[in-house]
């Protein structure tokens, strides 16, 4: 077995032995429940990204142009306020522990260093409608999707490490949630009713679009993958998280307490607790899975 099984193996493992434990704790495998209280963010939540320390952040906690932090054991506050009329929309860690912010209002992307709060425009790009939600590949550079909700259609953008903005790709639809694979050989960014799939490029570059899944009803917001490439979804107006394989077919649904989910992210001791912003009810939810998310396994190691 190799190194990297072996990791990925012990890494399951540890999710197993804590669904076990929790589920014994009257917390079950894919149920789920309040993280914090209804209200205790904005209806703009969204964008949550859980730190080495397994704090889990989102935007707009209390009030818009906020970031908030709750710790593991969901106590919550405002982290920061973003300055000039930023509002923010998803977040992601780079592997130096930065915190990478789409700033929607003002077409940036925000760079925080965690250390001293401060806030820095990492990338601007005028081209953009918003920076919606945003990915990261192993090498730190950015994916961002960027939806033009009136006109019906969105674009996909990549940000290197040097702040330069490259147009990928043009869509059909409003790109909303954007995610790389595990084994970070696919791009995946969802239009409404779809969910595609680029072969992305050691480059940063995309190529070979492909159909992944198809709903025929209700909507899509952020989604997340973990460590053996499944895809969770938020399906806005459902009120649930739908697993969906890399081969594009559904494996589970999580059912919610709300009916908006705008975004997911793995955190939790083992990266196995998937945290939800719902829009509806203005708060976060969490429910444990049987795998890792890649975006922990980043963070962490």
């Amino acid at each position: 077995m190799s190194a990297l099984h072996l990791s990925v193996f012990l890494l399951l493992a540890g999710c197993f032995q804590v669904a076990v434990a929790q589920k014994s704790a009257s917390q079950a495998l894919f149920k789920s429940s309040l993280f914090t209280p209804v209200n205790s963010f904005t209806s703009g939540v969204e964008g949550p990204a859980v730190d080495k320390s397994g704090n889990v952040y989102a935007v707009n906690f209390n009030h818009q142009g906020t970031i908030g932090q709750v710790t593991p054991e969901g106590i919550a506050k405002v982290f920061i306020e973003l300055p000039g009329g930023s509002i923010g929309n998803g977040i992601r860690f780079d592997s130096r522990g930065n915190m990478l912010i789409a700033d929607y209002t003002n077409h940036n992307v925000l760079k925080v260093e965690m250390a001293t709060k401060m806030v820095s425009v990492f990338a601007h790009e005028p081209r953009m409608h918003q920076p919606n939600d945003i990915a990261i590949d192993n090498k730190d550079r950015i994916y961002a999707s960027d939806p033009d909700f009136k006109a019906g259609n969105g674009r996909i953008w990549r940000i290197d490490t040097n702040g330069k903005v490259t147009l990928l790709d043009s869509l059909q639809g409003p790109a909303n949630g954007i995610e790389i694979s595990a084994d970070e050989k696919t791009l995946y960014v969802n239009a409404i009713p779809k969910v595609w799939a680029y072969d992305l490029l050691p480059t940063g570059d995309v190529m070979n679009k492909h159909l992944l899944i198809e709903f025929p009803d209700f909507g899509m917001d952020g989604m997340r993958c973990d460590v053996k490439g499944n895809l969770y979804i938020a399906r806005f107006g459902k009120g649930t998280v739908v697993k969906v394989s890399p081969d594009g077919k559904i494996s589970q649904e999580i059912t919610l307490t709300g009916k908006r989910p705008t975004n997911v992210a793995f955190g939790g001791k083992d990266g196995c607790t998937v945290y939800v912003t719902l829009q509806d009810q203005g708060n976060i939810e969490s429910f444990l899975t049987d795998s890792p998310g890649r975006e922990w396994k980043m963070v962490v190691k």
